[in-house]
């Protein structure tokens, strides 16, 4: 973290400019793509609901995919672009983004743009994340059940733009984060279910005590 706070120093001596999204890209309205068209093979494809549901802040690789015949007709994300999703029932999901860096082309649905910038795309989709952001979205929003933004909204959020080796340090550091993250989410999730185990045999009186399996289990963990 000190040697990202002396890069930005170094870098930007002055302070770190801050643009709206519209003057460092473009938004491209996805079309057409429909679950009913998805193939086992072929050209990959994101779907918007897959931004909510299958995707972090960004992938190499696509869920689904479509035909080259379909894939033709449709609008695509190359890489470095964003795909966001632009409806939601939650407003703080809604403008989801998901960084697209697989080699390929991938098509996009409707209900998502495509954001095709000048930026680190890894910094770009953390931002999507951050308070920042969600609050210069929140006055956007349209819409009761479904709640949806444009694109020509999405274009008028500021974002700050340090220089780009700034850009790709913030986005690595984030990564790393998120993996140590994951990891510890996977360790909780063990002992959860390692705890569970035990209160179940436990106070699960029977032949005199404690189980011969639980008795089998402690000794199998007092060994590791």
């Amino acid at each position: 973290m000190r040697d990202l706070i002396s890069l930005v120093r170094q870098l930007s001596p002055a302070g770190v400019e801050f643009k709206k999204l519209g003057e460092v890209g473009t938004f491209i309205r996805g079309n057409g793509l429909q679950k009913k068209d998805f193939t086992d093979s072929g050209v990959g494809c994101i779907h918007y609901g897959q931004v909510h549901t299958h995707y972090g802040v960004w992938t190499t690789s696509t869920k689904t995919f479509v035909s080259p015949e379909m894939a033709a007709r449709l609008r695509r994300a190359r890489t470095g672009d964003l795909v966001i999703a632009t409806t939601s029932e939650d407003d703080e999901a809604l403008a989801k983004a998901v960084a697209w860096l697989g080699p390929e082309e991938v098509a996009i649905s409707g209900d998502a743009y495509i954001f095709r910038h000048e930026l680190d795309p890894k910094f770009v989709a953390y931002f999507f994340q951050t308070d920042q952001f969600q609050s210069q979205k929140k006055p956007h929003i349209t819409g009761t059940k479904v709640r949806r933004i444009s694109g020509e909204s999405l274009a008028t959020v500021r974002i700050p733009v340090p220089p780009l080796a700034v850009q790709q340090a913030i986005g690595q550091l984030l990564d790393n984060f998120t993996e140590l993250e994951a990891e510890l989410e996977a360790e909780l999730e063990a002992r959860r279910t390692q705890y569970e185990y035990y209160r179940n045999a436990l106070l699960t009186f029977g032949d005199g005590g404690l189980s011969k399996q639980a008795s089998k289990q402690a000794t199998s963990d007092g060994q590791r």
